[in-house]
């Protein structure tokens, strides 16, 4: 039992606690804050420890990352730790903690394959899917029935698109577990994927062959008919794809018509041939593109539908009429000129014994008669009169 000396004593000792500040005490309206910043009530680790600003936090660090902890209780505290990471979304960090931890080289396969199949996971967040299937394939030499890595396996095949892989991974992770909900679902979409996919690529053979056919129809069509193209065919074992080679030489994305439809020469359904036609203007630098020229049209019936009743705005003087207008072509090997009269087909054209079709794609040059260019630009050149 206290004697009163003692009893004042311990009085006095109160008193003097009950009037002293604790200088540590949490603020009344901050505490809650404060409080979260104790390492052992941390909700998310900062990205990175200074043990000068934060002693307490680099102390429990060293704790939990012991060297002198086993090398599994050391991989299982990295496994944590990249776990929470993962949490946040932070997936590198994630990564990061997950490989120090199979770095540790622990003799648990269970939690080696945890790691491998945490780190997939994080690569596959990051769409690191080629990563993430090579570390599900190492956790299952670990664990060849771990559930997780065989899901997480099918859903990286999924992703790369390789559906008939993906259904391979589900069907052997059903092998294990016939009601796995997630497996289940996988499989069905892979496998749907994987119908569209056949599909997709019977149409685009059926489509191929049908393209081929086409243009093995308008190439003999050409031949029937002697139309020469440029340059020419010098292989006579592969004749056809020699030919077929030279009627696509050049896109008309080149020429500035990508948006036009119909550019490349076909067949009506009458076995007919229809051609892209270019016309050029030398005098003003302009051209017309007609993308649909049928062989057995005249080339007045064009002209009198282009200079009709309103002229095109670059023919300042008002002289390009239809009834005014003289057509040449340019021999491609010769560089001579010819004539051809307007009032003839496109096939009577390209049946000239030096016309030859370039990028296929008949060209054709216009004057207006008798103008001062026209004359210009002939008296350099040798002018023949298609026949």
């Amino acid at each position: 039992m206290a004697s009163p000396e003692e009893d004042d004593v311990m009085d006095e000792f109160m008193d003097k606690f009950k009037a002293q500040k604790y200088e540590g005490a949490f603020k009344e309206d901050t505490w809650e804050e404060e409080f979260d910043k104790i390492p052992i009530f941390l909700k998310k680790a900062p990205t990175e420890i200074d043990p000068e600003k934060n002693p307490d936090l680099a102390c429990l660090q060293s704790i939990l990352f012991d060297a002198d902890r086993s090398p599994e209780e050391q991989a299982k505290s990295y496994k944590d730790e990249g776990n929470d990471y993962f949490k946040e979304k932070n997936y590198k960090k994630a990564i990061i903690s997950y490989t120090e931890g199979l770095n540790m080289k622990s003799t648990n396969l269970d939690l080696n394959a945890i790691l491998y199949t945490n780190r997939a996971a994080a690569q596959f967040h990051l769409g690191n899917h080629c990563s993430a299937l090579n570390d599900v394939i190492a956790a299952r030499k670990l664990k060849a029935n771990h559930l997780k890595a065989i899901l997480r396996g099918a859903l990286c095949h999924l992703e790369m698109k390789h559906f008939t892989e993906a259904i391979t991974w589900c069907d052997e992770g059903l092998e294990i577990d016939p009601k796995e909900k997630s497996l289940l679902e996988t499989r069905a979409r892979a496998d749907k994927l994987e119908r569209a996919k056949q599909r997709d690529e019977r149409k685009e053979k059926l489509k191929e062959k049908r393209e081929q056919a086409e243009r093995l129809a308008v190439i003999k069509a050409i031949k029937e008919r002697k139309i020469k193209l440029f340059p020419k065919p010098s292989n006579v074992m592969n004749d056809d794809i020699a030919m077929s080679d030279s009627l696509n030489e050049l896109s008309l994305d080149e020429r500035g018509f990508e948006n036009v439809p119909g550019g490349k020469v076909r067949l009506d359904d009458n076995g007919r041939l229809i051609w892209p036609v270019l016309f050029l203007y030398p005098e003003y630098g302009q051209t017309d593109f007609i993308a649909a020229f049928h062989e057995e049209s005249r080339f007045i019936d064009h002209l009198i539908v282009m200079f009709g009743d309103e002229l095109p705005p670059w023919d300042l003087e008002r002289k390009y009429h239809a009834s005014n207008l003289e057509l040449y072509f340019e021999d491609e090997e010769t560089r001579q000129i010819y004539q051809v009269d307007t009032e003839s087909t496109l096939l009577h054209a390209l049946q000239q014994s030096r016309y030859f079709v370039k990028a296929g794609t008949p060209a054709f040059i216009l004057f207006a008669k008798q103008s001062s260019f026209c004359l210009n630009y002939l008296s350099h050149k040798k002018v023949h009169r298609a026949r």
